[in-house]
């Protein structure tokens, strides 16, 4: 169970910024994010709290860009007033660091298992819901282009990071999204059902 006082300052203080960012990462992002890693947690002698304050924090850094959340987010956890009332210096520097390993398209191994269990839990592999976040990502930071031209960014990204051979790596063997990321890769290859699908998600953000 979470320290009520943690949990009251989380829901007060750091779920609200996420109001502000694109669809995709808005509060019911991060609220699935914080359930999937307390769900993962359960399988490895972790401490459920900073596995709570690493998922919750985890996207705070789209507030400057999104090209270095990650990195952005680890400093907001170092830098945040509140959190040494809970935990000691070593376990803030855990916390940023798993913040900062979320990442799909990181260079390297998220540095301990509490990062594993947020990029775990931050991947959220539902083959609609990724095509429908993509979608409104390129909404929010593309507006100026057409339907083709979303529709081509749409594929260049889900081959990029999602197809054989894409940059999305797996780390918790306990997780799902192992059948998931085979359901989504059949979705990429049957064009006319994605095709179906894009042009749903697009006229409705539209």
């Amino acid at each position: 169970m979470i320290q009520p006082d943690l949990q009251a300052y989380v829901e007060a203080e750091i779920l609200p910024r996420y109001d502000s960012f694109d669809k995709a990462h808005q509060r019911p992002h991060v609220e699935r994010v914080i359930r999937d890693a307390l769900t993962l947690a359960e399988y490895y002698p972790v401490d459920r709290e900073m596995i709570y304050a690493a998922a919750a924090f985890h996207d705070t850094g789209l507030c400057e860009d999104r090209a270095t959340h990650h990195l952005v987010s680890g400093r907001i956890i170092r830098t945040d007033p509140a959190l040494p009332h809970w935990f000691s210096p070593e376990q803030i520097e855990t916390v940023a660091q798993a913040a900062e390993d979320h990442r799909a398209s990181l260079d390297h191994e998220p540095r301990s298992i509490y990062g594993r269990i947020i990029a775990e839990a931050d991947r959220q592999i539902e083959p609609e819901t990724i095509i429908r976040r993509t979608v409104q990502f390129g909404f929010a930071h593309y507006p100026e282009l057409a339907r083709e031209e979303h529709w081509q960014r749409t594929l260049d990204h889900l081959h990029e990071k999602y197809a054989e051979g894409g940059y999305l790596r797996l780390w918790i063997p306990e997780s799902p999204n192992a059948a998931k990321l085979a359901d989504l890769r059949r979705l990429i290859a049957d064009l006319p059902r994605l095709r179906t699908l894009f042009d749903t998600f697009f006229d409705a953000e539209s």
